[in-house]
């Protein structure tokens, strides 16, 4: 895997966060932050975020990305809503149009997955992509440089069933928490984006 620098000195190990806890989406925000490559990288920020609003459990990633874009995230890139989702049957097309159309993406990967009892609610963010479709035995491409996945509910039995019967009030409050993560971590980019641009002018020629 290519190693970037982030927008801080120091990139975190793979952190968990339940998405109830107090200041979620803060922590979100400060964990995305260490992994996302620096403003100075020219580096195109991409989120895409899998699955399909066919399955309750699934339908984590698309509710990111419709939440998302109706935030202005300036300059990160959104792919995959509920009304253009990205899932089993067009992941791969969607990922060579998205590499075509943007010069050096770095992207994250967005994905409902399957875990533990006490793990369900949890988020994770970490580096390595998302394996959409591991969890119900399908064969995908793997997608992102780093990730971000929602443990919706319980592995180990009939998952695709299980992702079906998933309360889609634990998916929703989810999404918001993780949108509102990514949102925070957009602002921020910006601003180091517009320190940046600010030192270039004032630099002596």
């Amino acid at each position: 895997m290519t190693i970037y620098s982030s927008l801080f000195e120091k990139k975190d190990l793979p952190t968990r966060i339940m998405y109830d806890e107090q200041l979620a989406s803060y922590r979100i925000a400060d964990s995305l932050a260490n992994f996302l490559p620096s403003v100075h990288s020219n580096h195109s920020i991409v989120f895409i975020c899998i699955g399909t609003d066919r399955s309750t459990g699934d339908s984590l990633g698309p509710l990111i990305g419709t939440l998302l874009n109706e935030k202005n995230i300036a300059p990160f890139s959104v792919y995959g809503t509920l009304d253009d989702p990205i899932h089993a049957l067009n992941l791969e097309e969607r990922l060579e149009e998205i590499k075509t159309s943007h010069e050096n993406p770095f992207i994250i990967g967005i994905d409902a997955c399957l875990g533990r009892m006490k793990s369900v609610g949890a988020i994770q963010i970490g580096e390595g992509p998302v394996k959409p479709g591991s969890g119900v035995n399908k064969e995908l491409p793997p997608v992102g440089h780093i990730h971000i996945t929602g443990i919706v509910n319980i592995s180990g039995f009939m998952e695709f069933l299980v992702l079906q019967n998933t309360r889609l009030s634990l998916v929703l409050n989810m999404a918001k928490i993780i949108s509102k993560g990514i949102y925070h971590t957009s602002l921020r980019y910006m601003h180091t984006s517009e320190i940046k641009d600010y030192t270039l002018k004032e630099r002596p020629i």
